[in-house]
């Protein structure tokens, strides 16, 4: 601010006579500018014209004023975050089961849980390094459970993951031309994190085999993570019955690691609840 000269102070108080107060402003006598009544900040200030004679009086903001931006901006910030993240999950979760997916729905029974926790905490590191998983094992022991945990924790601080499963990625391919089938491929490298689950439970067709290997191939160039959930043995996919598995299931491994799921069936585990409590609801009698 300038120095406050007489000729300064004349200007100031004859402007302080015609000017329009808000209810939380006054003007400061001691140097005739008009400042908040809450924190005492001016907002008012005297500058040269620059080039001209003569001052101006441009109005400024006070502390007060600047907090209650910096507030607003970041409302606005949370309220984007929060729509962003929302469209993130409808496209990034296309089953509605799966929204259900999330660590404070587990039971607590399946340890292998502390490591779906363990790469949402690490996941800048998994991701710079393209450090992906295998999650295999039998029918009902958690992978998808697993594996949608960590997609709505990453989705969660608004990172863009999308799963889905290759039968679903199959008909979206069905009937698309070359060009758009490989936009669409090249599409799903645009996730920071792929998850396709139930690997091997689509026809293994020439076609679908081709198109998966495209599928798995792009992502293996992206240099993108991706996590694989199948009910396939790994022995199986060490050992594929041909040359186009080969292909795929090499590329599987090199870039994600593998996790045996051996516990109890929760799916079998779930349905006998589900079983008592219909079984409950129908034996009831009415009150």
């Amino acid at each position: 601010m300038i120095e406050i000269t007489a000729e300064i102070r004349a200007i100031i108080d004859k402007a302080a006579v015609s000017a329009e107060l808000a209810g939380d402003e006054y003007i400061d006598p001691a140097d005739g500018l008009i400042h908040c009544k809450k924190c005492k900040g001016q907002r008012q200030t005297i500058v040269p014209r620059f080039g001209k004679p003569g001052y101006f009086m441009p109005r400024c903001i006070c502390q007060c004023q600047r907090e209650a931006e910096e507030q607003r901006k970041a409302a606005e910030e949370r309220q984007r975050r929060m729509e962003r993240i929302k469209r993130r999950k409808a496209q990034g979760l296309q089953d509605r089961y799966l929204y259900d997916y999330t660590f404070a729905n587990d039971n607590g029974q399946n340890p292998l849980m502390d490591k779906a926790r363990a790469y949402v905490e690490n996941w800048k590191e998994a991701y710079k390094n393209n450090t992906g998983l295998l999650l295999f094992g039998d029918v009902g022991t958690g992978k998808s459970f697993f594996a949608g945990c960590i997609a709505n924790a990453l989705l969660d601080r608004d990172i863009p993951v999308l799963m889905t499963n290759f039968p679903s990625i199959l008909n979206r391919l069905t009937g698309m031309f070359t060009e758009d089938r490989a936009a669409f491929i090249a599409s799903l490298d645009e996730y920071d994190l792929l998850i396709i689950d139930d690997l091997g439970v689509e026809r293994s067709t020439d076609y679908a085999m081709e198109q998966m290997f495209f599928v798995i191939d792009s992502r293996y160039r992206s240099r993108r993570p991706m996590i694989i959930t199948t009910n396939l043995k790994l022995s199986e996919l060490k050992n594929p019955p041909d040359l186009p598995h080969a292909r795929i299931y090499d590329r599987i491994l090199e870039r994600c690691a593998p996790i045996l799921f051996d516990g109890k069936n929760f799916r079998e585990e779930n349905a006998g609840a589900t079983k008592a409590a219909a079984k409950d609801l129908v034996n009831r009698k009415s009150e």
